[in-house]
């Protein structure tokens, strides 16, 4: 039986962050030191985002010009779709610009990065409803609320992308939600060609985080197995 995955578009393939900080730059914001993840103590005016808000609204089609976090994970995920006769959907909550629709943009970007004929839904609400509308098998998500949100209000089940896990506390609260943690695109593929091999068997008797959500181990954390390549013990017999 085929896997139905929503993908989240921005956080999880299109780095938002780093054409957000460029947008920032271009419309005379000065970004703190520390980029968007300031500390309280010196963040973001809420005027200055409306005023980034408003370039990046201003600019036609500022969709297209974000790039990639992993294109070749994006092309791996369109040929396993193909291959497995997954339905895979992309959402967002993006905002309109001048030019073509969101979801013309976001769609022309993804076919740009290998992944033709997507299905894009520009959903500004519930993520949860959207997944039990959609009867999704398992959405992946860059937002901890999104995710919290799906196993709240559909039977799906959520993988939440952490590039950054210096805070333990995230990942330890979705966790304990039954929320599958990966950090990379690539890490959550994986977690769904375990999922989908896991489905075909046992469809709907699956607990939240039981079988389903396996890693695979990191390997550059294992010691080389000859410690030095270059050196050559001889034999004196």
């Amino acid at each position: 039986m085929s896997l139905r995955v929503g993908v989240d578009l921005d956080g999880v393939v299109a780095n938002f962050r780093s054409a957000f900080e460029s947008a920032a730059s271009e419309a005379g914001v000065s970004l703190p030191v520390a980029g968007l993840e300031a500390s309280t103590n010196d963040p973001l005016s809420s005027r200055d985002i409306r005023k980034i808000w408003d370039y990046v609204k201003r600019t036609p089609n500022w969709w297209v010009r974000l790039s990639p976090y992993e294109p070749a994970q994006i092309v791996r995920l369109y040929e396993t779709a193909r291959r497995l006769r997954w339905e895979v959907v992309f959402v967002t909550r993006r905002p309109v610009t001048i030019g073509d629709p969101v979801q013309f943009q976001s769609q022309w970007w993804l076919e740009q990065q290998g992944f033709f004929y997507p299905a894009v839904l520009t959903v500004p609400g519930s993520r949860g409803e959207l997944a039990n509308a959609l009867r999704l098998d398992v959405l992946i998500d860059d937002q901890i609320h999104n995710c919290v949100d799906v196993i709240s209000a559909s039977t799906a089940k959520a993988v939440l992308l952490l590039r950054d896990r210096t805070d333990s506390s995230v990942e330890d609260h979705a966790v304990s939600r039954g929320i599958g943690v990966v950090g990379s695109l690539e890490e959550a593929l994986d977690v769904l060609d375990h999922l989908h091999s896991v489905l075909r068997e046992r469809r709907g008797r699956l607990q939240r985080l039981a079988d389903w959500f396996v890693v695979k181990p990191r390997t550059d954390d294992r010691l080389p197995i000859r410690p030095d390549p270059h050196r050559v013990t001889l034999r004196n017999d």
